[in-house]
């Protein structure tokens, strides 16, 4: 079947619905791992903190322990 004189190629509705469906679930995937790419630095970031102070009240312990040791003697 040859194109029609005078007429343009057109694409039909649900071909152009079905393409404007994937474009838009393509672009909701992209900002999904952009979130996804966000969220794990801020929970790299929690995680450092957190063994920051866990470091924190081991050496307080360790100080509190020594102290003692130091007025006992």
């Amino acid at each position: 079947m040859g194109e029609r004189v005078g007429f343009e190629a057109f694409d039909c509705a649900p071909a152009l619905r079905l393409e404007a469906h994937e474009r838009v679930a393509k672009l909701q995937f992209e900002a999904l791992d952009k979130r996804l790419d966000r969220l794990e630095e801020l929970l790299e970031r929690l995680e450092k903190r957190l063994w920051l102070t866990v470091y924190g009240v081991v050496a307080v312990i360790l100080a509190q322990a020594f102290q003692g040791l130091l007025v006992v003697q």
